[in-house]
């Protein structure tokens, strides 16, 4: 089943861990969303990122999604693999085996997500049951 929706960036704790001349960094973010459309609810993230300049970056991350999606109500992990460029920050991600709780359990996602600096993503995501 292909669903989509919107997620909205509630919260950005970025700090930098190692730093060199030019703008090369890396850098740990936790992050807050609230999911509208299919997925309907809160997660948290935790990024490392890999930035080559200020506006150019390469993360990967683990999201908990906690809410609805499809009706069915429990809780999911997903691993991302991401960029950062010129303001835009997409990714790929996938749930992590075994992660999915309550009416949930059993479901393995893939998906996308494009976002600008205006703190809103697009998301597109497949559900299989397993």
């Amino acid at each position: 089943m292909d669903c989509s929706g919107q997620f909205t960036i509630t919260g950005w704790d970025e700090n930098t861990l190692s730093e060199k001349l030019g703008g090369i960094k890396h850098a740990h973010a936790s992050v807050t969303q609230n999911y509208e459309g299919a997925m309907v609810g809160q997660s948290n993230v935790e990024f490392i990122m890999s930035y080559q300049s200020s506006t150019s970056a390469v993360f990967v991350g683990f999201e908990s999604f906690v809410g609805v999606l499809k009706g069915k109500r429990g809780t999911i992990s997903f691993k991302h693999d991401g960029n950062f460029n010129e303001g835009i920050a997409s990714s790929t991600f996938t749930s992590v085996e075994g992660s999915a709780t309550g009416e949930l359990s059993g479901c393995s996602i893939a998906g996308t997500f494009a976002s600008g600096e205006s703190g809103k993503a697009q998301y597109n995501i497949t559900v299989e049951q397993v």
